[in-house]
């Protein structure tokens, strides 16, 4: 069997609730429509038009260069993804920002979430995906992401640590192994994610 290639997406999804990866790869024909996947990309060109005009103060940061819409991959993991925003950072102060490479340059992948709440742990590791996929695609070290709320316009600067690093690498094998079984796994603990989830209907054990 040929290992499956996931999307960031997937892994966000996967960790906030794992059922919504085996609908999606193991009965994708029972995939709901929605005007939720629309929404979200006229959200996210128009932050990109105002992320143009805007400092990079709110990031903590005097100058950097933008590159937008950054396709990453990794052999390692078996995942691809896009990244919204990706800041180009000189470490060395006298220095200046130019191709991608991996010398004297920090990565900082940001990601657009239309939420005002504070990052959960799907949304964390997320960023550490495209971390990792980054410093795969175009070499170099990225220590930290940053995920900009498009509702409160404010960002939360998340540290790539190793631990959470190692999460992500963990989740992945997990994606892979029920995705090869198409073993449906049990529903979240907390219903929290239940209640908006546009699968629910098909989850008989979900109240």
């Amino acid at each position: 069997m040929e290992r499956p290639i996931f999307t960031v997406t997937d892994l966000k999804q996967y960790a906030y609730c794992p059922r919504i990866l085996f609908y999606t790869c193991c009965l994708p024909l029972l995939r709901p429509t929605t005007g939720k996947m629309e929404e979200g990309r006229l959200a996210h060109e128009e932050a990109r038009e105002r992320e143009g005009r805007r400092t990079l103060r709110i990031y903590g940061l005097e100058e950097a260069r933008r590159h937008f819409d950054v396709w990453v991959a990794s052999d390692e993991l078996g995942l691809r993804g896009r990244i919204d925003l990706v800041l180009e950072v000189a470490s060395d102060p006298s220095g200046s920002a130019g191709a991608p490479d991996s010398s004297g340059v920090e990565w900082i992948p940001v990601d657009y979430k239309q939420t005002g709440r504070r990052a959960g742990p799907h949304l964390r590791q997320q960023l550490a995906a495209y971390g990792l996929m980054l410093e795969e695609t175009w070499g170099g070290v990225v220590r930290r992401g940053f995920l900009y709320s498009l509702l409160t316009r404010r960002a939360e600067e998340i540290p790539l640590t190793p631990s959470l690093r190692q999460e992500v690498r963990e989740t992945v094998a997990a994606m892979r192994e029920m995705v090869e079984r198409e073993r449906m796994p049990d529903p979240p603990v907390s219903r929290r994610p239940c209640v908006n989830c546009e699968f629910r209907r098909f989850c008989n054990d979900v109240g």
